[in-house]
């Protein structure tokens, strides 16, 4: 059954308005056993011994909230979003009228559910996700010995890590990795790596890629930056080698689509945040107010080629040496300033992620030292402070108790705070 009745849609007749993305976000996970036994066509007295467990949740601001849960009896993965989708066959759309926390007053929602790896906006999951078709569609006739998946955004994208042998006698395993998107964003990222291959990038090589969606990419060597991170803050990396990596951007990306930086959407990174820390909503506002205001005064600098999403995780190293860049989706004309941004905002939060990191002050004055030696340190720290705001309402594990995931969140907006109190030196 479908319907075009979301919480993104205009307000309906009689003045109701679409229900606040805090109100989904409680009720998918308060009401998740019967939204899922619902949309797969369970008997209801199966909702209460359902159980599933949440295994992904994507709160996008002004777009929806989306869960994916693995089903307690085995039987694979369930995704669930208010997300506002077309009338489809592929998918069941539940019109919810009002259950116990349905706002009084608010416009019906809807909720599509589907189940993985069919999912509504990756045609191409169908695929990387199934052995038996991975192997067939994407092996060049070698047998895939191991397939993972390293990351899942529900309607968004997905990466998968595929590990092919060659068959006997002469046995060599090959990586591959799977990057699956909606098809014509797919189309670009491929677009974008062949046009950074030519300019002599260390871009992982494109390998295969179909109309899906699915675009396949050999394995770059060594471990990424962040280890370096830990181990010495990165103070035995010339951050000059970073500034000349992306000065070897081709002039030709500044013709690419713009993509708003991460801090220009400060407003909406503001309010997931809100959403996921509601104690703390008057320093989050006061800091997206800050940011906002830094950004205002600074000199952010001319249009040139970035990357768009240059942080620790992206920059693969051996040793010392830079040999791989990773995830050039966002490639495209912005600001040189936003590029140091990101990575100085990602570094800013690493010890949320893992306490092992220790040298995070040394690793931020080192990299801004060089990064802020020709760009505005307003417009450097600033933007970070914008981007380590983007990286809280992350924090929120799926599965876990709030009293787990929380003290990540607000690590996160005191990392966030320290960053723009250094715009302000």
């Amino acid at each position: 059954m479908g319907s075009e009745a979301t919480a993104h849609q205009a307000p309906a007749d009689g003045g109701e308005s679409p229900w606040p993305e805090e109100s989904q976000l409680t009720f998918l996970t308060a009401h998740a056993s019967r939204l899922v036994a619902s949309g797969i066509g369970l008997d209801p007295s199966y909702y209460d011994s359902l159980q599933p467990t949440q295994v992904q949740l994507q709160h996008r601001p002004g777009a929806g909230v989306s869960a994916l849960y693995s089903l307690r009896d085995g039987s694979g993965f369930v995704g669930l979003t208010t997300e506002r989708l077309p009338e489809s066959d592929a998918y069941t759309q539940l019109r919810i009228p009002g259950w116990e926390l349905a706002p009084v007053g608010y416009a019906p929602l809807t909720v599509t559910v589907w189940r993985h790896p069919d999912d509504p906006r990756l045609p191409g999951l169908a695929t990387a996700a199934v052995p038996e078709r991975a192997e067939s569609a994407l092996g060049q006739g070698d047998v895939l010995t191991r397939l993972e998946t390293v990351a899942y955004r529900p309607l968004r994208r997905a990466v998968l890590r595929a590990t092919f042998s060659t068959r006997p006698p002469a046995v060599v395993e090959r990586v591959v990795y799977l990057k699956v998107m909606r098809p014509d964003q797919a189309d670009a990222l491929v677009e974008r790596s062949r046009l950074l291959a030519e300019a002599g990038l260390p871009v992982p090589p494109v390998l295969a890629h179909h109309h899906d969606g699915v675009a396949a990419f050999a394995e770059v060597p060594g471990s990424s930056l962040s280890r370096l991170i830990m181990d010495d803050g990165a103070a035995s990396l010339d951050p000059r080698d970073l500034i000349r990596l992306l000065d070897r951007l081709p002039s030709a990306v500044v013709d690419l689509p713009v993509r708003a930086a991460w801090a220009d959407r400060a407003d909406r990174y503001a309010e997931a945040a809100r959403a996921a820390l509601p104690d703390y909503s008057r320093r989050i506002t006061e800091l997206e107010e800050g940011v906002r205001t830094c950004l205002a005064e600074a000199d952010r600098g001319p249009v040139v080629p970035t990357h768009g999403d240059f942080y620790e995780a992206n920059l693969m190293m051996e040793g010392t040496r830079i040999v791989g860049l990773l995830d050039v989706d966002n490639v495209g004309p912005g600001r040189r300033a936003d590029d140091y941004a990101c990575l100085l905002g990602h570094v800013a939060v690493l010890p949320t992620v893992d306490e092992r990191y220790q040298l995070i002050d040394t690793a931020l004055e080192h990299f801004g030292a060089a990064f802020t030696r020709d760009e505005d340190p307003r417009a450097v720290w600033g933007s970070a402070a914008g981007v380590a705001l983007s990286l809280i309402a992350g924090a929120r594990a799926p599965g876990l108790e709030e009293d787990v995931w929380a003290p990540a969140a607000v690590g996160r907006l005191e990392a966030a705070e320290a960053l723009l109190a250094r715009a302000k030196r």
